[in-house]
């Protein structure tokens, strides 16, 4: 080989370096999802989650094979998990699970044969699990859950047709309290998160369609209002899927995963001041459906669900922070 080829497959060389060099580094830079502890039990997709202080816990789901019903618990400080009691009940997916003056509540579902409607209590103190009143409604699977105010909330999902009704729960007197439902579609499979004592719903299928519309619950007043769809044309934006998950941080509430004809990575962002959405860096996990979201005052996490028949069991934290860095 000549000097001058030598020469020039050297620099050939060199610059590759740089440019790999220069990708990895803007990757790095670009991180604003940070993979965490991966989950410690079995891969799974449809679980329930909960939220009681610095602790997430994920409850029951799928795996392909089998209906589970072990619980997990979280420590995002320590980024650790650990068994705790298993869920007495009858194992199960698509359940619903929030936390309530804390404690964290879990029911409704599907068992591979039946929906569901048993309701129970996890007391994070004693390590252990009470029965409590059943649901309200109907049996049903796909629905979701929230809590504000003080008081438990369960509605829409599916009990052999899609529905629209929601439920309140009084922790205190354990008992249902039908309320008026929001004027939205009948729809299973939605998204839920909270801000400020408020719930705002969207998301979710109806006879195989993708409903558009979106609303605010207001958890003093116990009133529903309208916001723009989740395909405004004059905002250009188009959020219309089924099977994600919703979580709010730092007062944004946000959506991501989940499917749309197709399963998908796209992260949306929810400003309530605005009642605007705005694209922000795609979940960095492998597209999917049926996964599950911790939100925390600080910090949130959205993990496991599937692709088709995988199950996934990594676990990946939200951190808008880095963007803002970048913007510096």
């Amino acid at each position: 080989m000549n000097l001058k080829k030598m020469i020039f497959k050297s620099t050939i060389l060199c610059i590759l370096i740089v440019l790999v060099s220069c990708s990895t580094d803007d990757d790095d830079d670009m991180g604003n999802w940070l993979e965490s502890s991966s989950f410690d039990g079995y891969s799974r997709a449809n679980s329930a989650a909960f939220v009681i202080g610095n602790k997430g816990y994920i409850v029951a789901g799928y795996d392909g094979d089998d209906y589970m019903y072990d619980l997990w618990e979280y420590d995002k400080d320590g980024d650790y998990w650990v068994q705790k009691a298993d869920f007495p009940g009858v194992p199960r997916t698509a359940a619903v699970g929030f936390a309530l003056n804390g404690k964290g509540y879990f029911g409704t579902g599907y068992d591979g044969d039946d929906e569901l409607k048993d309701f129970w209590s996890y007391d994070p103190v004693s390590n252990s699990w009470i029965q409590k009143a059943d649901f309200g409604g109907t049996a049903r699977t796909g629905a979701i859950g929230f809590s504000v105010s003080d008081k438990g909330y369960i509605g829409t999902g599916y009990d052999g047709s899609e529905l629209k009704d929601f439920w309140q729960y009084n922790d205190i007197t354990n008992e249902w309290t039908q309320l008026l439902g929001f004027g939205g579609n009948k729809r299973k499979d939605a998204t839920v998160f909270v801000i400020n004592e408020k719930a705002y719903i969207g998301t979710g299928i109806q006879n195989g369609a993708y409903q558009n519309d979106f609303y605010e619950f207001d958890g003093i007043s116990e009133t529903w209002k309208r916001l723009k769809d989740l395909d405004d044309e004059d905002e250009d934006y188009v959020i219309l899927l089924s099977n994600g998950v919703g979580f709010s941080l730092n007062g944004y509430g946000y959506i991501t995963t989940g499917e749309a004809s197709g399963i998908t990575t796209n992260l949306w962002e929810y400003n309530p001041l605005t009642d605007t959405w705005e694209d922000r860096p795609s979940y960095e996990g492998t597209a999917r459906q049926d996964a599950v979201a911790f939100s925390f005052s600080d910090r949130a996490f959205v993990l496991m669900g599937r692709s088709g028949s995988y199950y996934f069991d990594d676990n990946w934290e939200y951190r808008p922070d880095l963007e803002s860095d970048l913007d510096d």
